[in-house]
């Protein structure tokens, strides 16, 4: 992938702005020997915010940015007059990013919705003015606060996919051929496995101009829970899809094993993703006769809704589309 746009993780460094002094100084004047304190409050430090904007779709934009440091507030001075704060640092980021601690792992945020936003880094607060110092029996006080320091720290963004229906399967089990079939997607298509190295998104037509998306993940193999393979790179993208399509060729050996397998691998790696709604396709089906159809059908799940396609003679595609739009919409 060194060649490829897609980057969903990067890890960076940031640091928020620290607060600006407060100001101690007394007002002087010609006539005014002896004035009350007048200093102004610090500015604050500049924050860094991560911002979900739908024009991202990677985050490569990162990728060599590895530290972000915001400006410091600047300090206040006499004449009440206030210390500008700091600028604060925009983060653009696709839909469906996660913030993570990179010490601890933990989760700080998610942005799913389009404009949304977070403040990553908080700057810190600008110190008070002697100003706000003056009672009746300390009428001149001589100190201001300094300013609070910023925050800072490594972070890890990861970028879960956004898509109505999920594509899981083995390697050259068709996943890509059908996204180029009945989407208007262009991914990369040869008959060796892990063709796909990134996932694909495209966008279904179905009947009155409605429409779902359909995203193309990377082919997953036994193991790649543990890190086999390239799937465990993508598994989490399959954690943001409403729907998955679980697609096995015709020509396994054990279809309903086939079908266990990848099941096993998406529960090994999180539990959660068995909750969501699913449906077969046994893909490559223009390779078998009815005959062997009909001796398949008993042998697949009995309350898993199943489909036999071909993406090369088009068989099966229009029973697919009413199966995972009635899915979408149950």
């Amino acid at each position: 992938m060194a060649d490829s746009n897609f980057i969903d993780y990067v890890k960076i460094f940031c640091a928020s702005g620290h607060g600006g002094a407060g100001s101690a100084h007394l007002y002087r004047a010609k006539y005014v020997a002896k004035g009350g304190p007048d200093g102004g409050d610090g500015g604050r430090g500049g924050h860094i915010i991560l911002k979900a904007n739908p024009q991202f779709w990677t985050l490569i934009h990162l990728k060599y940015r590895k530290h972000v440091k915001a400006d410091n507030g600047e300090a206040g001075q006499g004449g009440l007059r206030h210390g500008k704060n700091g600028a604060d640092i925009y983060l653009d980021v696709p839909l469906g990013t996660v913030a993570r601690d990179a010490e601890t792992g933990e989760q700080i945020c998610e942005l799913v919705e389009p404009g949304e936003e977070f403040i990553l880094c908080k700057g810190g607060r600008g110190g008070l003015g002697n100003n706000n110092f003056k009672t009746p029996t300390l009428q001149t006080p001589r100190f201001a606060q300094p300013g609070e320091d910023g925050m800072e720290g490594w972070f890890i963004l990861e970028l879960k996919i956004l898509a109505d229906v999920g594509l899981v399967g083995f390697p050259n089990a068709g996943k890509s051929t059908l996204l180029s079939t009945i989407t208007a997607a262009k991914p990369k298509i040869a008959n060796y496995a892990f063709t796909t190295l990134e996932p694909n998104l495209g966008i279904v037509s179905y009947y009155d101009d409605q429409s779902f998306v359909m995203a193309d993940i990377p082919g997953i193999i036994e193991g790649a829970h543990e890190g086999r393979g390239i799937g465990i790179r993508f598994l989490r993208h399959i954690e943001r899809n409403s729907v998955l399509l679980f697609m096995v060729s015709a020509e396994e050996d054990d279809i309903k094993k086939g079908y266990e397998t990848l099941l096993n691998e998406l529960r090994e790696y999180n539990p959660e993703l068995l909750v969501k709604d699913r449906v077969l396709a046994i893909t490559k089906c223009d390779m078998i006769d009815e005959g062997i159809e009909k001796e398949i059908e008993p042998t697949l799940p009995k309350d898993l809704p199943h489909v036999f396609i071909s993406s090369m003679s088009q068989e099966g595609l229009k029973e697919l589309k009413d199966l995972l739009w009635k899915a979408l919409h149950k």
